[in-house]
């Protein structure tokens, strides 16, 4: 069944909430440190340096030299959600590419489809392309290849990442003392059962109510606003003074399940120099069509005027000259 492009604009208008909420895992580290001096900055340091996990490469290869914060370079930024579980390398469930740029003080935010059809990119392996849904690209070579996917797909260079693992979410709810939602379908998944209606949730219930997917009517997009929901949450119960006083549990949750080429003097470039570009946040849409290929796998195709034009859109962003994105044959079953 073919997802119209309605359904998918269901979810832009919480883009901007889930990138917030997301990079404020971040910031509120920095925040930390502030409110409570030397002694937590310092537990937030260390935290921060298990958070950091370089890329194979220090520079895209689409750029010519590396971003500089001092220069107020614009820069980007791949925000990926990624379901591991115990023995599964996982998939990324959400993945967002953020381009900021300081001197026109705007943030340009793409949503991709999890199901997106296109051509499976390793810059390590360069004989192990493959086309397929672009959320595999974690499954089989992990966020160095999701990223060189992205940066094939829209000939952008992708300078920093920010890999969120969902079990997060079990962890930091139960860091801040459970959540209290609106749930609208009653279901059970994975043992855990979930009234309709307004209910409290501990971690692990947190957790199945951010993943379940196949009871929802409008499926992915119904567990995205769930996974943007307990964020927003979550956000909300740590902006109170008694839950910052267990920054502690917090900080333990969020260097096991962030990963992030960001260092921390990266992070406080960032808050310095980019800050102005919230100024102007702009959602662009990636309009496709559901199909059902040869193979009998539903994929979400996006063409290839479509993708040059958001191409042109996200390089402009980044001071970059426009250039053609390689043919992605869409439609094709191999």
């Amino acid at each position: 069944m073919n997802r119209t492009r309605s359904t998918l604009k269901q979810g832009k208008r919480r883009k901007v909430k889930w990138f917030r909420v997301t990079l404020f895992f971040l910031v509120i580290l920095l925040a930390g440190g502030a409110t409570y001096g030397y002694s937590v900055y310092h537990n937030v340091a260390k935290a921060v340096s298990k958070m950091t996990s370089p890329l194979s490469r220090e520079v895209s290869a689409k750029r010519e030299t590396k971003v500089e914060f001092n220069n107020s370079d614009p820069i980007s930024i791949l925000m990926v959600g990624v379901d591991e579980r115990k023995g599964d390398s996982g998939r990324t469930d959400s993945m967002i590419v953020v381009t900021i740029n300081p001197k026109t003080k705007s943030t340009k935010l793409l949503s991709i489809p999890r199901d997106t059809r296109t051509l499976l990119v390793n810059n390590d392996k360069p004989n192990k392309q493959r086309y397929d849904k672009i959320n595999a690209a974690y499954a089989y070579g992990g966020i160095n290849e999701t990223i060189d996917t992205v940066e094939n797909f829209l000939n952008i260079p992708i300078d920093y990442y920010i890999k969120v693992n969902m079990e997060s979410f079990k962890d930091i709810v139960d860091a801040v003392g459970g959540i209290n939602v609106n749930n609208k379908y009653a279901f059970e998944l994975d043992g855990v059962s979930l009234k309709k209606g307004p209910q409290h949730l501990n971690g692990i219930e947190a957790l199945e109510y951010a993943r379940m997917r196949h009871q929802d009517p409008l499926g992915d997009f119904g567990r995205q606003q769930r996974q943007q929901e307990v964020i927003s949450k979550i956000v909300a119960k740590g902006k109170s003074f008694s839950t910052l006083t267990k920054y502690d549990d917090i900080l333990k949750a969020l260097e096991d399940n962030i990963k992030t080429n960001l260092t921390l003097d990266d992070m406080i470039g960032i808050q310095s120099t980019y800050k102005p570009a919230a100024e102007k946040i702009e959602s662009l849409a990636m309009d496709g069509e559901g199909k059902i290929l040869n193979n009998g796998i539903w994929y979400y195709l996006v063409d290839d005027e479509t993708r040059q034009e958001l191409s042109n859109q996200l390089r402009e962003q980044l001071g970059l000259g426009q250039e053609t994105v390689a043919s992605i044959d869409s439609y094709s079953s191999n």
